[in-house]
């Protein structure tokens, strides 16, 4: 029998890492390296459970990453920004992912692009961070990282990411006021949001992992782009209840005063105010292809209902 070819998966115990290990776990054509820094994790030892080699590695060890993608064919990799929130950290962490990934013959990096294509750093309209940044987890990734890549000759296909629908299960979920009416008040005004399900991305990297002809290009994920209104509606279709979409202003959004909040005000103003430039980077149309099962927000939602946190 012919030995299964390895995918190493960086973050396999976080959101989108571990959708990657779960979707190549289940299709089955490679064999799964789940990279962690604590392999006695639930989360970790699920995925064992699941049939992952589950290894410890830890971003700022080159030599533990090295380990870890010692004879693996391919490797998926993923910065974790926003729990620490800091642009050096991340350029470290892309800096020691480079130099181990050395001799894997397809990676695949999870990216985005720079904002500053668009808004420069001496436009007021939304606060420059960090001095040189506008929203630095995109910036550091299309800006600086994505570079590193090529001049490392890795071969590597860009894959930039979309809003994950996950989030409005909790932080961003409709919220009832005080006359008991659901509101939901995503700060993109009448623009709309390229999304998808977090279990659509690892059945995507599965179908790039399997096109070695991806090398060297870019795809942008996205299953669909739709306003805050028609999420409010496949809200309301879900929960049986009528949700009324309020989008509230960018900075009102930063001053909310949680660590990313000004992070996140600059990435949906972003969002809102570049929409042209934005969302024709995500194909809808090529997603869907290589994710035929992929789901719609409204059957992601029906299937997470008991997940959904009304505030």
């Amino acid at each position: 029998m012919t030995e299964k070819k390895i995918i190493a998966v960086v973050g396999s115990t976080g959101e989108q890492g571990g959708s990657v290990a779960r979707a190549l776990l289940a299709d089955g054509e490679f064999a799964v390296r789940a990279l962690t820094r604590n392999v006695e994790s639930d989360a970790a030892k699920e995925l064992a459970a699941l049939g992952a080699e589950v290894v410890a590695a830890d971003l700022y060890d080159v030599d533990s990453l090295r380990r870890a993608f010692d004879g693996a064919y391919g490797a998926y990799l993923v910065t974790p920004f926003f729990t620490h929130l800091s642009a050096a950290k991340e350029m470290e962490e892309v800096t020691n992912l480079v130099e181990a990934a050395k001799g894997v013959r397809h990676v695949v990096w999870s990216t985005l692009e720079d904002t500053r294509e668009v808004i420069s750093l001496d436009d007021d309209r939304m606060p420059t961070l960090d001095e040189k940044y506008k929203v630095p987890h995109f910036d550091v990734k299309g800006g600086e990282a994505d570079a590193l890549f090529e001049q490392a000759g890795l071969p590597t296909t860009y894959v930039r990411m979309s809003f994950y629908w996950n989030n409005l299960l909790r932080d961003l979920a409709p919220r009832r006021n005080q006359e008991g009416t659901l509101e939901l008040s995503l700060p993109m005004g009448e623009s709309k949001i390229s999304g998808l399900a977090g279990e659509d991305i690892g059945k995507a990297i599965v179908s790039v992992l399997k096109r070695p002809e991806t090398i060297g290009h870019t795809i942008g994920l996205g299953t669909e782009h739709l306003t805050g209104q028609q999420v409010a509606e496949a809200f309301s279709d879900v929960l049986g209840e009528a949700v009324r979409y309020e989008p509230m202003s960018h900075n009102d959004f930063r001053a909310l005063g949680f660590p990313a909040a000004a992070e996140l005000g600059n990435m949906f103003q972003y969002y809102t105010e570049f929409d042209t430039h934005i969302l024709p980077r995500r194909d809808a149309e090529l997603t869907r292809e290589i994710v035929p099962t992929w789901l719609t927000l409204k059957d992601f939602l029906a299937l997470h209902r008991a997940e959904i946190t009304i505030g």
